[in-house]
């Protein structure tokens, strides 16, 4: 079976939610050898403002560079939430950060997975700065859309020297934390 995923990462400026896209973009296309597309879009604001990153990936050449129907949508503020947060494929993944959405939307024929992700970089890792990272893990884990060793690999090639080891563990608490989510929502 050809895999294509179209997977939508919206937030606000400021959370890193570019970089994530960058880096989701890298694990598929140059570790795990997929074909993929990366698009980005902001706001004018520097922070504040809505941000948006969206990543096709394929098996096969992809033949149009936009999202149009996302398997997986990723919200880390309401502005994203309300926006997107019903615009997912039947059979797709809502992963919704609760730290920053409060009005979760039930979305029908898709999972709905929330997850604290601002909260568990703060909290688990040390750093609200890595939430972005903490994502990463969570839809890895909860979709397995490329491999951890991919991410791990697209991670390392991309963040700052000096934050690879704050980084990685913000990936792999991000990674249990999805794991734990994906395997809840099996059993229900």
């Amino acid at each position: 079976m050809t895999m294509y995923k179209e997977i939508r990462l919206s937030g606000t400026g400021g959370q890193g939610l570019i970089l994530a896209g960058i880096i989701l973009a890298e694990a598929a296309g140059v570790y795990d050898g997929h074909e993929v597309i990366q698009t980005q879009s902001y706001g004018p604001e520097a922070r504040g403002g809505a941000s948006r990153a969206e990543v096709i990936i394929s098996d096969d050449a992809i033949d149009y560079p936009k999202v149009t129907s996302p398997d997986v949508v990723l919200v880390m503020s309401q502005q994203a939430c309300d926006r997107y947060g019903h615009q997912v494929r039947p059979g797709g993944i809502v992963l919704v950060d609760d730290t920053n959405v409060s009005s979760i939307p039930s979305v029908e024929g898709a999972a709905v997975v929330t997850l604290s992700i601002t909260e568990i970089a703060r909290h688990d890792v040390g750093r609200q700065v890595v939430a972005n990272v903490v994502a990463l893990g969570a839809l890895v884990g909860a979709t397995g859309v490329v491999t951890p060793e991919a991410m791990e690999q697209a991670i390392l090639a991309r963040v700052p020297r000096g934050t690879e080891e704050l980084n990685m563990k913000a990936f792999n608490v991000g990674l249990e934390k999805g794991r734990e989510a994906r395997a809840r929502h099996e059993t229900t």
